[in-house]
């Protein structure tokens, strides 16, 4: 089955024009758009060698690169789906991204690889391996219908939904949809700080599309960063508050160092007012603040009202709508979404996109209220999840962890307001008899969670508070 429309068909399209434009330049490797495309497409014949085809899950574990590039366009080329495996996961979190989705290849570089063949030398410049994880279910009924591209694993704020599945059509569509706000050109230079294995889709892909150069900073951050906005004069930022609060106290950077810059988007995590005035303050222009969600995209980008609307998210994008459902008396209610784009299924249980959103309409989980002129702000969240960083911790899935451990009775994770970080997690431990060590009980969390997901802090408790029906209150 060969999908209606490509997602590298169309880079290939958009960019035929410009081979020798710089497409990824990463320290002092440098990919032009004839280099990357002609590298994805050999690669892509080698692994069609390998039995990878339609429809096939192909973990990808990787640092950023531009080899990761490479990698994710030739899958993409052969109507295959990219399924991230994030390089800080722990082996137990990335057997259950290979089990969870059923993965029937592993591409990995050979220094994160537990075993499997070499493969794309003479293409790739580091060295990868593949692997062919043993026992793969078969895909869900309907997944190959969709016409698949990538799958995010993730374990869901319940454990109920495992993967977030994107069609060729819908990764085209939210590229788009997000241009409206961020119009990317080839005159564009983008300073890339995010890790790829979460952000990828409607970023990398919108840059390449457009015939951007991207400078990957994110692995000598830093220092790459500073590189990129002086040597290389960077005109677009894509990075978290955490990123723009380090550039606003930078003594290596004067306020006039980031002239060349057209615009710097703050996403992943809310952009806290100090760190926003602070930006200003230094540099002059305001920060974008932009909305995302791998269910939808980027929906909503802050593009106009200066400090005015700060705290906002903006408006929505042209082709999005956006309700409030039961709004209290402040005018908050729960998020609703729906617009271009959006995922076409949940792959773990299996859930298409018309059975989760109703006429359209997708609940973000989110609660918040709209001003006067159609601003958005983001107030909470329905569902318990705490934001690091720009980073999504699930509670229960570090509860689970705690609660194997012999030395702890029942935890309960929670996230406590941090100024720069958002939330750090914490956890509250009733102990099971005798004293606990809570080194021994930290280490032990690093050995089976990403250490993004370690809560920051141990609190030993006698009892945790419980509701009429026996669940943890996690108000």
């Amino acid at each position: 089955m060969t999908a209606a429309v490509n997602v590298f068909a169309a880079i290939r399209r958009e960019t035929a024009d410009i081979p020798a434009k710089p497409a990824i330049i990463d320290g002092d490797e440098l990919l032009t758009y004839g280099d990357l495309l002609a590298a994805a497409q050999r690669l892509a014949d080698e692994l069609r060698l390998a039995g990878v085809g339609p429809c096939c899950r192909v973990g990808l574990l990787a640092e950023d690169s531009g080899d990761y590039v490479v990698v994710s366009l030739a899958v993409l080329a052969l109507d295959a789906v990219v399924v991230p495996v994030a390089p800080e996961q722990t082996p137990d979190e990335r057997a259950a991204v290979v089990a969870g989705i059923g993965l029937d290849v592993v591409l990995a570089e050979a220094s994160l690889a537990a075993a499997g063949e070499p493969f794309g030398q003479g293409v790739l410049r580091r060295a990868f391996l593949l692997d062919r994880p043993a026992g793969a279910a078969a895909p869900p009924a309907g997944f190959a219908g969709v016409e698949p591209a990538f799958i995010r694993f993730s374990s869901g704020t319940t454990g109920a939904s495992k993967g977030v599945v994107l069609s060729h059509r819908a990764i085209l569509e939210r590229t788009d949809a997000a241009d409206q706000g961020l119009r990317i050109t080839r005159a564009d230079t983008v300073l890339w700080v995010l890790s790829m294995s979460y952000h990828f889709v409607v970023t990398i892909l919108l840059f390449l599309r457009r015939g951007a150069t991207i400078v990957l900073c994110a692995r000598r951050f830093p220092e790459a960063l500073l590189d990129g906005i002086v040597r290389r004069r960077g005109t677009f930022i894509y990075a978290s508050p955490f990123h723009y609060a380090l550039l606003a106290q930078s003594d290596a950077l004067d306020g006039a160092a980031l002239g060349d810059v057209r615009m710097a988007v703050s996403t992943a995590m809310q952009l806290p007012e100090d760190v926003a005035a602070a930006f200003r303050a230094r540099f002059g222009f305001e920060l974008t603040e932009a909305y995302g969600i791998i269910e939808v995209g980027l929906p909503f980008q802050r593009l106009a009202g200066g400090e005015q609307t700060r705290g906002s998210v903006g408006r929505p994008l042209p082709g999005f709508e956006v309700q409030l459902v039961e709004p209290d008396a402040a005018g908050v209610g729960a998020i609703r979404i729906r617009g271009p784009g959006l995922f076409d299924a949940y792959y773990a249980p299996w859930q298409p996109r018309a059975a989760v959103c109703a006429d359209g309409w997708f609940a973000t989980g989110d609660l918040g209220r709209l001003d006067a002129d159609g601003n958005l702000f983001i107030v909470g969240r329905e569902k318990a999840v705490i934001n690091f960083a720009g980073m999504k911790i699930f509670p229960q899935e570090v509860e689970a962890v705690l609660n194997r451990h012999p030395a702890v009775q029942e935890s309960l994770v929670c996230g406590v307001p941090h100024p720069r970080f958002g939330e750090l997690p914490v956890a509250r431990i009733v102990p099971r008899g005798g004293e606990l060590v809570v080194d021994e009980l930290r280490r032990y969390c690093y050995r089976h969670l990403t250490q993004f997901k370690v809560p920051k802090e141990f609190v030993v408790v006698d009892r945790l508070e419980k509701t009429a029906s026996g669940k943890l209150k996690r108000g």
